[in-house]
């Protein structure tokens, strides 16, 4: 019996089955059916043993059966659940997904996305397709087992495997820091903390802010208006947003913020990275937005299952080309949110300006301008651009004490006021500030067409003037108390009185005494030009006077104690202008007077002599921006009042609500039916 159950196939002794009728000896009498087994075990031929046999093979078939099904529902049931492993089935043989094991160890504490692969790929030059398979055969077989999909993994010998799997433990040792280094924010190498030649570097101030308010954005919850007309439109929906780059400026953020209120209003979202530079992958893995593993294949048939396509920047161009050479169709379901206006960018976006469904911008300069180009080239678009100005986020309008969907009972706007005035005093202390000090501040990406250098120039000019202002006024009160201490000298002739009226002069100039300080960001940003910072730091140590008045920090989302603790925001956008300025907004949303150059969006936002002052660009604008924060020094009324029209504005125009009011325009012509 035990020779039968372990080769079931040797049944050749057998004359026939049970299904012919024929299990007993030959001349036995047929008692039973043919389809009735005998339940004796005598007889010839070995009955019973043959019994055993097909019992055995019975269970066997069953365990089989039992197997192919479970395993049939379990791969039926990854195929609902997990959306973004159906392209990996799919693939026979092909890349395995590295970040499995992150997966499953983090889906209990709802992590989304997976930074270790995501160091992993950049650390063997590689994001796409197109990725070293034998790590990554060698990296799933350490972390979960899935060698077993791999048909090569199975012909390698105990010595190679050993070996592979040193390598990998050295791999993710080195891809743990290149983890790091990626999404720290690293700071400039020419700005350290301190150096007297040019000046400090402060802040960030974080920590400060939650300390104060009492309140931390990590915490907060979802900030969907669920009456909208877009919440109504995107529920249940499939997104893909495209970032071209991480970097803490405004497309990436405004993109990273889109995203969080389609998730927050049911929509699905998905993000492709075209270039992972920046410090914005903590923040998108913390929001809970998934990144798309490459920027290839992989994010062309997520692009094509999604309801909706919405690039963020004119440098996605190569990325849209691709994917509608992969996908013909692909440009009806694209809305191209274009937030940048110089030529160049135009140039590299025309090839398929007229092969997606629609154009967005940021304000009527920058679509004026892209029309006018495009009437140069002879390109004529599949439908009239939409205009979508940027808007103040909720976490950013609730610390500045307009109302928000954040508010609770204990944290009402007039309450976040008065927390928001002890933030100012905190971080005005911390950068070394007195309450005479005006604080100007530009946080934008340092390069030439931001202008930091011209501001510079221009606080240099306003110094001087104001030094030469200082002079004469002692000289003026130098000649009166001469006047005044001969006359009482004549009258008195009492040495007492010179003593204490020669300390006059100095305690008059200290108590009137009001300075400008300069507060430029944003160091560490991938964004900067390391030639333009060193520019603008040899011209800081050529003007000594002028190492005293500026202060640096790095690049943050946290700026909220910031603008808390300026008196002046300036936007000194070069060429054309600024494309729109979002923080121009904000500061304005914390009643800081703009100061900014009369060119591109700022002028649509900025009212000359209402919300703030206007120049000309260039250098022949120096001599008027240098007037005018000279003027707001003098005048502090004024500037006050500026800011609260400023704010007003804000109130009313670009709010949260007012943003997505108008992207709904967007969905209703270009989203799937």
């Amino acid at each position: 019996m035990e020779e039968i159950r372990l080769s079931p196939l040797r049944q050749t002794s057998f004359k026939s089955s049970s299904l012919s009728g024929r299990s007993t000896p030959r001349g036995s009498p047929r008692v039973h059916s043919g389809r009735t087994p005998r339940r004796g075990s005598g007889g010839g031929g070995g009955g019973g043993t043959f019994q055993c046999f097909r019992s055995s093979r019975l269970v066997y078939w069953l365990l089989l059966i039992t197997l192919w099904t479970y395993l049939g529902f379990y791969v039926q049931s990854r195929w609902a659940h997990d959306n973004e492993n159906k392209v990996e089935f799919l693939r026979f043989g092909g890349k395995l997904r590295k970040d499995v094991l992150h997966v499953e160890t983090n889906k209990g504490m709802g992590a989304v996305a997976d930074e270790t692969s995501d160091a992993m790929v950049s650390l063997t030059g590689k994001d796409d397709a197109g990725a070293n398979k034998r790590t990554d055969v060698s990296l799933s077989k350490k972390d979960d087992g899935a060698s077993r999909r791999s048909l090569s993994s199975k012909q390698k010998t105990r010595k190679t495997g050993r070996a592979s799997r040193g390598k990998i433990r050295g791999k993710q040792k080195v891809s743990k820091d290149v983890e790091t280094k990626d999404l720290d924010d690293e700071q400039d190498p020419q700005l350290p903390m301190t150096n007297a030649t040019y000046g400090k570097l402060l802040g960030p101030f974080g920590s400060l802010e939650d300390r104060v308010l009492e309140w931390s954005p990590h915490r907060r919850s979802g900030t969907c208006d669920r009456k909208s007309d877009f919440k109504r439109l995107v529920w249940s929906r499939r997104f893909v947003l495209l970032f071209h780059e991480l970097s803490m400026t405004g497309a990436p953020i405004s993109m990273m913020e889109l995203a969080s209120e389609l998730l927050s209003c049911g929509a699905t979202v998905y993000a492709v990275v075209l270039s992972r530079r920046g410090g914005l992958m903590q923040e998108l893995t913390r929001r809970r937005i998934k990144v798309v593993e490459d920027k290839g294949e992989l994010s062309f048939k997520t692009a094509m299952k999604a309801d909706l396509v919405i690039a963020g920047s004119a440098v996605c161009a190569s990325w849209i080309d691709q994917y509608m050479n992969h996908h013909p169709a692909g440009g009806s379901q694209i809305a191209w949110w274009i937030m940048e206006n110089r030529r160049e960018y135009f140039d590299r976006a025309k090839p398929v300006l007229d092969r997606v469904k629609m154009l967005v911008f940021l304000s009527e300069s920058q679509s004026k301008q892209w029309l006018t180009w495009c009437e140069e080239e002879h390109i004529k678009l599949r439908s009239q651009p939409v205009i979508v100005p940027l808007s103040v986020n909720d976490e950013l309008a609730f610390v500045a004490g307009i109302p928000s969907s954040l508010n609770t009972p204990t944290l009402s706007p007039e309450k976040m006021r008065e927390k928001r005035q002890i933030l100012r005093e905190s971080v005005r202390t911390e950068l070394g500030l007195t309450d005479a000090d005006m604080l100007v501040m530009s946080l934008s990406s340092i390069n030439p067409t931001k202008g930091q250098l011209f501001l510079l120039e221009s606080v240099a000019l306003a110094l001087v003037e104001r030094e030469q202002e200082a002079q004469r006024n002692r000289k003026g009160i130098t000649r009166k108390d001469k006047a005044s201490l001969s006359s009482k000298h004549r009258l008195r002739g009492s040495s007492r009185q010179v003593k204490s009226v020669s300390l006059t002069p100095d305690d008059a100039v200290t108590s009137q005494k009001q300075e400008i300080k300069v507060l430029l960001g944003s160091v560490g940003s991938k964004s900067n030009k390391v030639g333009y910072v060193k520019e603008m730091l040899s011209f800081i140590s050529n003007n000594g006077n002028l190492s005293k008045s500026v202060i640096w920090t790095p690049a943050t989302t946290r700026v909220a104690s910031l603008y808390s603790a300026a008196d002046i925001y300036v936007t000194n956008s070069q060429g054309v202008g600024e494309t729109f300025g979002r923080v121009t907004i904000e500061a304005m949303a914390y009643g800081l007077a703009v100061v900014g150059t009369d060119a591109g969006g700022t002028k649509e936002m900025v009212e000359h002599n209402v919300t703030g002052l206007l120049h000309s660009t260039g250098g022949l604008g120096n001599k008027e921006l240098a007037h005018n924060l000279l003027f707001l020094l003098r005048n502090q009324e004024t500037r006050l009042q500026m800011g609260i029209q400023g704010r007003k504005k804000v109130e009313k125009i670009y709010m949260k609500q007012h943003m997505y009011k108008r992207f709904v325009d967007v969905l209703v012509k270009c989203m799937r039916p």
